[in-house]
C-alpha cells in the first residue's frame, strides 16, 4: 500500500479548496488520502456562506479510525475552527497517535478575511505550532503572526527568528500574494533559510491554490524527499495546476486543476 496521509480540514462543497484539495493533491502524487471533517461549509467563487464545525468527539473519532484501520504515515491540517479541535489535534501527536504535521494555519484567507477567533489562534500558537514538521502561512498568516507587513519572501527572511520562535521544525510562508513574483521563503529551526522563486501566471483561477501547496508538501515528505526537495516540488505542482485552469471561465475566481495528466 502507498503511504498513507490523513487531512484534517474542512469541507469545500465547489471542490476546489479545502479537504477536497487535499485529496485530490494526495491521488495526484500516489499517496492514500484519509480525512477527518473539522467543518461542513457553504461557500460561493468569493465567499464563505456559511460554515458548522463538527464536534471534536467526531473530529476524534474520524482521526482514530483512519489510525486504526489504516495506520497513518504523514498528517496535514487545514482549517481547525474551534479551540478544542486544535487542542485534539495537539494531544493526538503529543501521544503518538499522529505524526508531526504539515500545519497549514488557515487563519487568514488571501482577501484578508479572517477564520478563527483569538483563542483558536492562540492554541495555534501554544499547542500546535511547536510540535509541527512544517508550518505553511500564507502572506496575510504571516503578517498576522509577525505584526507587520511582509510584501516579499526577502522581508520574510528579515523576520526569520519571530518564525523560528513559533516552534516548529520549518516554516514556509507561500507566496502567492506577494508584490511581484510568487516566491516563497523557507525558515528552519536549524538556522538555515532561503527563497524558492516563483514565476506568476495571468489569471484569477487560484482557489484552493495554498491547501495545494500543504497538501504536496505533506505528500512529497511522505514519499521520502528532503524539506528542500519537498517544498519546490510543491511549488511546481501548484504552478501547474494554475495552469492548468488558468483559461476556466467562471463567475469569480476558480480553483486550480488537480488533475495535471
Amino acid at each position: 500500500m502507498p503511504p498513507v496521509l490523513l487531512t484534517i480540514a474542512a469541507s469545500d462543497p465547489l471542490g476546489g479548496a479545502g479537504l477536497q484539495a487535499d485529496l485530490a493533491t494526495f491521488a495526484a502524487l500516489g499517496v492514500h488520502g484519509a480525512s477527518a471533517i473539522t467543518a461542513v461549509t457553504a461557500q460561493s467563487l468569493t465567499a464563505v456562506t456559511a460554515a458548522e464545525p463538527v464536534q471534536t468527539g467526531l473530529v476524534a473519532a474520524q482521526i482514530d479510525a483512519a489510525v486504526e484501520h489504516l495506520g497513518v504515515d504523514g498528517a496535514k491540517t487545514g482549517l481547525l475552527r474551534r479551540r478544542e479541535t486544535v487542542e485534539l489535534v495537539a494531544e493526538r501527536i503529543e501521544r503518538g497517535v499522529l505524526p508531526a504535521p504539515v500545519v497549514d494555519p488557515v487563519m487568514v484567507d488571501g482577501r484578508g478575511r479572517r477564520f478563527v477567533s483569538d483563542d483558536v489562534e492562540d492554541a495555534y500558537r501554544r499547542r500546535l505550532f511547536p510540535l509541527a514538521r512544517v508550518i505553511t502561512p500564507n502572506r496575510a498568516e504571516a503578517e498576522l503572526l509577525t505584526s507587520t507587513s511582509l510584501p516579499t519572501a526577502e522581508a520574510v527572511l528579515d523576520w526569520a527568528q519571530t518564525f523560528r520562535d513559533l516552534g516548529a521544525a520549518a516554516v514556509v510562508v507561500t507566496g502567492g500574494a506577494f508584490d511581484g513574483e510568487p516566491d516563497d521563503a523557507v525558515i528552519t529551526a536549524s538556522g538555515h533559510a532561503w527563497v524558492v522563486r516563483g514565476s506568476r501566471i495571468a489569471t484569477d483561477n487560484v482557489r484552493g491554490s495554498g491547501c495545494t501547496f500543504s497538501a504536496a508538501l505533506a505528500a512529497n515528505l511522505a514519499l521520502g524527499q528532503d524539506l528542500q526537495q519537498a517544498v519546490s516540488a510543491a511549488g511546481r505542482f501548484v504552478r501547474d495546476a494554475i495552469a492548468a485552469s488558468a483559461g476556466w471561465r467562471l463567475d469569480g475566481p476558480g480553483p486550480v486543476s488537480h488533475a495535471l495528466s
